[in-house]
């Protein structure tokens, strides 16, 4: 792939002089240079503001050995280079800038040379995506993170005591968290988010807020920003923010459902008003994608070990291979939009993923099932939480891996999610992620000691 930041002079575009004005009318003294490892943890590099021109001529150095599933410490020297598109003021200050200004940027990092450096996330995500291009389509995500609201101790740490007893869409007084919503959905704002809807979820201490769908690059860079301004709102309340799929046993858990839809020159590739779910044979054929590589990017769009003890029966969380219109317990659901607004939702992935790498799946998948003319099946509408075995056999629905470890397995024998993260993610990431579930295995939990010690 060619060098994105290439430019035939040296100098400034036009977008990367207008974030330089915009430095100067806001007054902004520190750049916080944002990517993300290939576990999706948010890093940042934090530089004066005057090095700005410098950023985006020659990009900013750093240890590339020193990040999570990078490169080897010989191959250290990397550089971040700003995105302009992305520059947002950040309406909060921290402890790191004082009282100072200070913006973000979300950066691309390449190396040495000046080629795209293939282990990043981001260019991951962009590499999908230049392929749906050259198929003829955007692509359109919405996303729906979910978050808990734990109180803190004397000490400032964490617990997992929620913050209240509300429920399902429930308001104040249950819900003492809607003030704080409240300023995260302001402050989103005024970093450019545009907010559709906010609410208390079914866990007491549980909630989501939903943003515009976008195009998948900047839903994924909006994903990742929108987890550290949770967190630091939360942390301006003496509240701990956390997006760990499942912090408290036998409640629901967090999910991420996904919206996804596909446009090409005339508009929404997923549109059919003559179909009876208002799908086009394109939705169905990337639908049917999905549902054949979903056993494979669960490892990526669940890729903890916690993550699989959200992906359990009774908790709305699904777990069946298939889709529906009208329940929950399936993968895919297919809401009740048409037209411009026709598409379907992803239900297995939960936002401790790596926005960039999640997307990268998912789409890598569907693409191949446009490509192949998958077919998803007839739509399942009763409760396939009530069915047994045998009645699963019978309409021929697969289940998601049951933990990390198989779901990495399923993960190494599919060419087409591996294609689409690349061989160097491919390879880290499995690496990364069969050591932590090695070293899950090895641990005594505190149920066990509770079951067998005084038992046995």
């Amino acid at each position: 792939m060619t060098d994105d930041h290439a430019k035939p002079d040296g100098g400034l575009t036009d977008e990367e002089q207008a974030v330089l004005d915009r430095i100067d009318e806001e007054n902004i003294d520190f750049l916080r240079l944002q990517f993300t490892d290939i576990l999706g943890v948010v890093k940042n590099v934090s530089v004066p503001a005057h090095q700005a021109e410098k950023a985006f001529t020659e990009g900013i150095y750093f240890d590339g050995s020193s990040i999570e599933g990078f490169v080897r410490i010989q191959e250290s020297d990397m550089r971040l280079i700003p995105d302009p598109e992305t520059f947002a003021v950040l309406p909060w200050r921290s402890d790191s800038d004082g009282d100072a200004g200070a913006a973000r940027l979300v950066c691309d990092i390449v190396t040495t040379e000046g080629e795209p450096f293939e282990g990043g996330p981001r260019q991951v995500l962009k590499s999908v995506l230049d392929r749906a291009e050259e198929m003829g389509y955007t692509v359109s995500i919405g996303p729906e993170p979910e978050f808990f609201l734990f109180e803190t101790d004397e000490d400032g740490n964490a617990t997992t005591i929620p913050h209240d007893n509300g429920g399902y869409f429930d308001l104040a007084p249950k819900d003492l968290a809607s003030d704080v919503r409240k300023e995260i959905i302001f402050t989103l704002e005024k970093m450019d988010f545009e907010i559709e809807a906010s609410h208390h979820e079914v866990a007491e201490g549980q909630h989501e807020i939903n943003f515009k769908y976008d195009d998948a690059l900047t839903a994924a860079d909006n994903i990742a920003t929108f987890r550290a301004v949770v967190r630091a709102v939360a942390s301006q309340h003496d509240l701990h923010a956390t997006f760990m799929p499942k912090p408290i046993a036998e409640i629901n858990g967090s999910g991420m459902h996904t919206h996804i839809s596909l446009f090409d020159e005339d508009g929404n590739a997923f549109a059919d008003e003559g179909d009876e779910f208002n799908l086009s044979e394109t939705a169905y054929q990337f639908m049917g994608g999905i549902l054949n590589h979903a056993p494979a990017f669960t490892a990526i769009t669940n890729p903890t070990v916690n993550s699989y003890k959200r992906l359990v029966p009774g908790y709305e969380a699904p777990i069946y291979v298939a889709w529906s219109d009208t329940n929950r317990s399936a993968l895919v659901r297919v809401p009740d939009a048409a037209g411009v607004s026709a598409r379907f939702e992803v239900r297995s992935p939960d936002p401790s993923c790596n926005p960039y790498l999640g997307l990268a799946a998912l789409i890598g998948a569907g693409l191949d099932g446009i490509e192949n003319d998958a077919d998803p099946g007839d739509p399942v509408r009763e409760d396939i939480y009530e069915f047994d075995e045998q009645k699963r056999e019978e309409y021929g629905i697969e289940t998601l891996p049951p933990n990390l470890g198989a779901a990495v397995e399923e993960l190494e024998s599919d060419d087409v999610v591996q294609d689409a993260l690349g061989p160097h993610v491919s390879e880290k990431f499995a690496e990364a992620k069969t050591q932590e579930f090695s070293e899950y295995l090895t641990q005594v939990s505190e149920w066990e000691e509770d079951r067998y010690l005084e038992t046995f």
